[in-house]
């Protein structure tokens, strides 16, 4: 934004902040949801004009939550935002919000892969070509902010949103993170994007979600916190979001040294911190540290926390109280207020806060969209294992397949806990899905082979009763296919059921925290079956966390990881088993043998990743950054010098050279490692990657220019510097498949500067002859 344009602005926002009234500035730091304001999906005029009488901060979940068809939710933003407009004092219009971490989680909302399938394509461009789709369907009908993407760098597995990350590598959640925040953003003329959970959700006490993290100040700074500081500081992200969680002690919505001195002093953050839902209140309710809800609300809005969501409880009243009794400073009010009003006139909602219902509808009917989300299925599929070359499947050299397996026909298990669809029942939602049992069906018609289907058991139930016709299928068949894994949602069609049989209980989601990383109820039994008729088998795993499946991986001759690949999943699946599409995805976590492995990501400390358990090695299945394609790919490693200096640059060119009989994807990967560093460091970093296309035969130049400040970490005095020495450039097919490595020197410690950090590697991709 242009200096005059900013100072209009702000002059603009001083202006109504001088003509408010202490209710009416509260009013601006709340919010008001959709269950507040509909009664049977109508808006009850009477109640929103009470709720709204002094104007409001946010709308939340207007569409998704009131269950509103497009239209509906256009149509019901714009009379809230007339109200607002027309019966208040100052006219001031709300801003509307909504989740969309996999897709708008609303109705008719695309559903694409969760976060941790487009983790595994490791293509910002795609997701940010994707979230540019999300943003149309959002901007239809009028929200203007978004509750994502989650930057939570996942490291223990148990948890149950490993989902909803882009993974275990800080470099890698932030730079997908970026792209994510791009498409939304826009360049600030789309829907501002949040930034989530403020900070180290992903390393929580059991893994259980909201308990307490206990880590120290440089795992802290390096890890948890650099994939927001380069999202805030390269991606220029609108918004941050608080995570529920203490850390040491202290929770992070009344957290003044996180939210403020680090996020706003430290990172020059000028956008709005909005609440994680409930997290206020459970300043009171889970932590104890505040006696009520106006502590509770206090200690929040002082620790920096500009709008209360998903509804006022702690704010409104309880603020005002406060300040009247002199408990807070009406100028923490005001600086508050006046974020949240920058952001309204940001986003234009001051000039024009109203859509048009008419074209609400056009983003979501759109076939790009449909294509979208199933060539970001295709792209994000992982071949982990492929014995003697059993996949692609021919289908002409197939007669018959058995489809066996909970994970098959149900388009419900193709979701994750984030998209609309995956928590109702099909006959109460549209669902334009394509189960893997669809597709290759499909594919049956134009090859000629028979199909049969058996589930064989539920996702998580212990009823073994379907084995004998899942067994019987797959011995009558060529080739037996089966998917499994856990289940992100509720299946609402079972409630009904004797619940001992718990077919369907979610291991995967919010609040779906496991002790046991193996595959759910009687599902791994169902595969040693079926392994032992002799039938040849392929393991599709369909879940949103990884899976300790050493037996399998021992003993089936074929493995495919497909997540949760979203509404036309099936589609991306049979595509990669049938031969149509060369699998070009890699794993962002590393899939331990057990859980009593973890923590297991690949950049431990060297005392941690050599030391062995007394039954079982320290190595994981299966590492960081693998995945098989259909052809192989060789690596060529040069450096342009050997010495680099602590402020210079460095440029490592890689040959990429396909030496197969097809196209594919690869992802190079390009980690580097300080030998003999001052203190204890991981053994290896990821500084750079690059998906890169490459014919059959062909070769390409991945050159990637490395910044000596990518290189730096936090020293003994807690300065970030680069330290004098020497270190090692590997190139991989994963973290634990380096195939070529390179030497060179940085001559000379310094610390790097706020204004001298450098987040990401810059690449280029050249043809070569």
């Amino acid at each position: 934004m242009a200096d005059n344009e900013s100072m209009n602005l702000d002059c603009r926002v001083d202006d109504l902040l001088s003509q408010m009234t202490l209710d009416e500035k509260v009013a601006q730091l709340g919010s008001v949801n959709a269950n507040k304001l509909l009664g049977d999906g109508t808006l009850d005029r009477e109640r929103a004009e009470e709720l709204l009488s002094d104007g409001i901060g946010h709308l939340t979940r207007i569409g998704g939550e009131g269950g509103l068809s497009p239209e509906k939710a256009a149509e019901t933003t714009n009379e809230l935002q007339m109200i607002l407009q027309e019966s208040t004092r100052l006219g001031i219009p709300a801003i509307p919000h909504e989740e969309c971490l996999s897709g708008y989680m609303g109705p008719e909302g695309t559903t694409f892969p969760q976060a941790i399938g487009l983790a595994s394509t490791w293509s910002s461009d795609l997701v940010r070509e994707i979230t540019d789709t999300i943003r149309g369907q959002l901007e239809a009908i009028g929200t203007r902010h978004a509750l994502s993407p989650v930057l939570d760098v996942a490291r223990d597995l148990r948890w149950g949103r490993v989902e909803e990350t882009f993974g275990e590598d800080p470099t890698l959640v932030a730079a997908l993170a970026c792209g994510y925040v791009d498409g939304l953003q826009d360049n600030g003329d789309g829907i501002s994007a949040t930034l989530k959970h403020f900070a180290g959700h992903g390393v929580s006490e059991g893994g259980k979600n909201r308990s307490s993290v206990n880590i120290g100040r440089r795992e802290l700074r390096e890890t948890h916190l650099f994939p927001f500081e380069a999202a805030v500081r390269t991606a220029n992200a609108d918004a941050v979001m608080n995570a529920y969680h203490d850390i040491d002690g202290i929770p992070c919505a009344s957290d003044e040294w996180l939210l403020t001195d680090v996020l706003r002093g430290e990172w020059g953050f000028d956008g709005t911190v909005v609440s994680d839902y409930y997290s206020v209140e459970y300043l009171r309710s889970e932590h104890g540290v505040a006696a009520d809800r106006t502590e509770a609300g206090s200690a929040a809005v002082e620790a920096g926390i500009d709008v209360e969501l998903p509804y006022t409880d702690c704010y409104g009243e309880h603020l005002v109280n406060a300040v009247e009794a002199g408990d807070v400073a009406e100028a923490t009010i005001d600086q508050a207020v006046r974020r949240v009003l920058r952001a309204k006139a940001r986003s234009g909602l001051l000039d024009d806060a109203l859509v048009d219902p008419d074209v609400a509808t056009e983003p979501f009917e759109a076939e790009k969209a449909i294509a979208l989300t199933t060539r970001a299925a295709r792209e994000s599929m992982t071949l982990l294992k492929n014995e003697d070359d059993l996949l692609p499947l021919v289908g002409e050299d197939v007669s018959s397949v058995a489809v066996i397996g909970p994970k098959a026909d149900d388009a419900h298990e193709l979701m994750g806990d984030y998209a609309y669809a995956a928590h109702y029942p099909e006959e109460e939602v549209e669902l334009n899905a394509t189960t893997p049992l669809d597709a290759i069906r499909a594919r049956s018609e134009e090859f000629g082979f028979g199909v049969h289907h058996e589930r064989g058991c539920t996702t998580t139930g212990p009823k073994m009763d379907e084995f004998t016709s899942a067994v019987d299928a797959a011995e009558d068949a060529d080739i037996a296919v089966a998917f499994v894994g856990a289940r992100s949602a509720v299946d609402f069609s079972d409630l009904d059921k004797d619940q001992e049989d718990l077919p369907s209980v979610p291991t995967s989601g919010e609040g779906c925290d496991v002790v046991d990383l193996g595959l759910p109820g009687v599902q791994q039994k169902l595969v040693e079956l079926v392994h032992d008729t002799g039938t040849p088998l392929v393991v599709v795993v369909v879940s949103g966390k990884p899976h300790s499946i050493e037996w399998i991986a021992e003993e089936v001759p074929a493995i495919l990881q497909a997540w949760l690949p979203g509404e036309h999943g099936g589609e991306g699946i049979a595509a990669v088993l049938f031969g149509e599409h060369n699998p070009g995805g890699h794993l962002p976590v590393s899939i331990p043998r057990a859980v009593g492995q973890l923590p297991i990501h690949y950049n431990r400390k060297p005392n941690t990743a050599n030391e062995a358990h007394v039954y079982t090695e320290s190595d994981p299945l299966y590492a960081f950054g693998h995945g098989l394609s259909y052809t192989d790919f060789d690596y060529a490693l040069s450096l342009e010098r050997d010495e680099l200096a602590p402020a210079g640059t460095i440029v490592a060119d890689v040959t990429v050279r396909n030496t197969g009989r097809r196209a594919g994807h690869d992802v190079v990967q390009l980690y580097v490692s300080a030998e003999n560093p001052d203190q204890a460091r991981p053994v290896q970093e990821l500084v750079g990657f690059e998906r890169v296309s490459v014919d059959a035969g062909e070769s390409k130049c991945v050159s990637f220019e490395v910044d000596a400040s990518q290189l730096a970490y936090y020293d003994r005095d807690f300065n970030l510097a680069v330290e004098e020495g020497p270190y090692e450039f590997r190139i991989g097919h994963s973290a634990s498949d380096i195939v070529t490595t390179a030497s060179f020197t940085v001559n000379k410690t310094k610390e790097v500067p706020s204004t001298g950090r450098t987040y990401f590697t810059e690449t280029r991709v050249t043809d070569l002859e």
